[in-house]
């Protein structure tokens, strides 16, 4: 047995991150690629010919910092039913995300100290765990960035939050107060309940 074939994953998927962590030799790495048919998927990341690649997992895989948040986010928690095209990620300012954007993901920045707000584990729909914001903060993050979105998503997406059973209205105040979007939220939130 080949010992590269321990770095494939689950998904079928490996990366050059994961041979260079553990000094295994590049030609080997490739000739492995090569004889066993994985197709590069993105910069570092491949993936067997036959293998389902979910897009929320290669996003997070591209870029670990970050968080997946905004369409993709109100998508998972079925505030909106349009899958978005691609997986929406929220990075610190200042962080260089080039290299996404040309890969056509929709990238949002905040102050660093506050990326983590809300930041959870999620399973997402392919059994992959990957960092999303909570239900909370995703909506802090709809109504601070409403201008990015379709008035009938954002209205869909607010009201749809006013329905759900498991709405935390203390945690999203207390979110909505350290991103900025306390007063503005208490206005969508007396309309709706």
């Amino acid at each position: 047995m080949n010992e590269i074939e321990n770095f494939v994953n689950e998904a079928g998927i490996i990366t050059t991150k994961d041979i260079a962590q553990n000094n295994q030799s590049k030609s080997e790495f490739y000739n492995y690629l090569k004889k066993n048919d994985f197709e590069q998927i993105s910069r570092g990341i491949y993936a067997l010919q036959d293998a389902w690649v979910d897009p929320l997992l290669i996003a997070h895989m591209r870029c670990p910092k970050a968080v997946i948040s905004h369409d993709a986010a109100l998508h998972y928690y079925g505030l909106i039913d349009r899958e978005p095209a691609a997986p929406t990620l929220t990075i610190y300012s200042g962080y260089n995300t080039s290299r996404l954007k040309a890969a056509g993901y929709k990238v949002f920045f905040v102050k660093k100290e506050c990326l983590d707000i809300g930041k959870v584990e999620v399973t997402d729909f392919d059994g992959n765990n990957i960092p999303m914001y909570d239900l909370e903060r995703t909506m802090c993050d709809l109504v601070r960035n409403r201008n990015s979105f379709e008035i009938q998503d954002f209205n869909a997406a607010l009201k749809a939050y006013a329905r759900k059973k498991e709405k935390n209205l203390t945690k999203l105040f207390e979110y909505a107060k350290m991103l900025r979007v306390e007063k503005l939220m208490r206005s969508y939130m007396e309309v709706l309940l």
